[in-house]
């Protein structure tokens, strides 16, 4: 059995011998049972969560706001999605990325770039690398992995908790191939709107904070219009994505989500 000690608190966990072995430290006073969370499901509040931006099918315009100590700019973007099987983006603006593609069906991706007019496709191995130089990675974007399928979760209390707020703790099972040791969800306990999320590694060090913020309805669907992504090892940098236009649940044709679309051009 191992063990280790976070700001005074002993937070045991079961190891089998042959597994990799790490250990999980993260900013935790305590771990909460569900009974002590009023009896929430918490396998609905996690798919609650995942799914605050899927659907059965979903188009949706948005800005990508892209901020480092040297220089900032900012991609005007398309996106569909088919629940979470197919996504494809395409970016409007600037003229320098206009026309750059990203199509993800079941657990293949490609990307194509206009400039060259090649259509490359993305390994697994690079899902966790970043998007188009921002802090969000290709998985971010395209969402390969889910909390509710792939995650082990449990209610948890943490430092300076609020009282309208739910705190889980998300565990990535072991052949996942995704660098967080650990994922800490706060979301609202009036309709479980995520308002944070904070990614750990596997040694239990904060990598990046995701902040949600200015909820509105987007066709008959409450969500929160700006996303913000903070790394905590790069000092200055940020991405900010702020939702312009979204619809769900609406018929979308085939051809959206296919190879061939991703050298159309508007």
């Amino acid at each position: 059995m191992l063990y280790s000690r976070i700001k005074g608190t002993k937070i045991i966990r079961r190891i089998s011998i042959p597994a990799a072995i790490f250990v999980y430290a993260f900013l935790i006073v305590g771990v909460a049972s569900a009974q002590s969370q009023e009896n929430i499901d918490i396998n609905e509040l996690v798919k609650k969560v995942d799914q605050i931006y899927r659907s059965k099918t979903s188009y949706a315009e948005f800005e990508m706001e892209i901020v480092t100590p040297r220089w900032s700019r900012t991609l005007l973007m398309d996106s569909w999605t088919e629940g979470t099987r197919r996504t494809f983006i395409r970016i409007k603006s600037p003229k320098k990325e206009k026309g750059v593609a990203t199509l993800r069906s079941s657990n293949e991706m490609w990307n194509y770039l206009p400039k060259t007019n090649k259509v490359i496709k993305i390994p697994p191995s690079m899902m966790m690398s970043s998007w188009m130089g921002s802090d969000f990675t290709n998985d971010d974007l395209v969402k390969e992995f889910t909390l509710f399928e792939d995650y082990s979760y449990e209610f948890i209390q943490v430092e300076d908790a609020r009282e309208d707020m739910y705190y889980i703790n998300c565990i990535p099972r072991e052949d996942l191939p995704v660098v967080w040791g650990n994922i800490v969800i706060a979301a609202r306990k009036s309709d479980y709107i995520p308002v944070w999320q904070k990614y750990y590694d596997e040694k239990g060090k904060l990598m990046r904070v995701w902040a949600f913020s200015d909820v509105k309805n987007f066709g008959g669907r409450k969500i929160p219009a700006v996303m913000e992504m903070v790394p905590q090892n790069k000092e200055g940098h940020k991405t900010i994505i702020r939702y312009l236009k979204a619809e769900f649940d609406m018929p979308l044709d085939d051809e959206i989500f296919s190879l061939r679309n991703l050298r159309a051009q508007d």
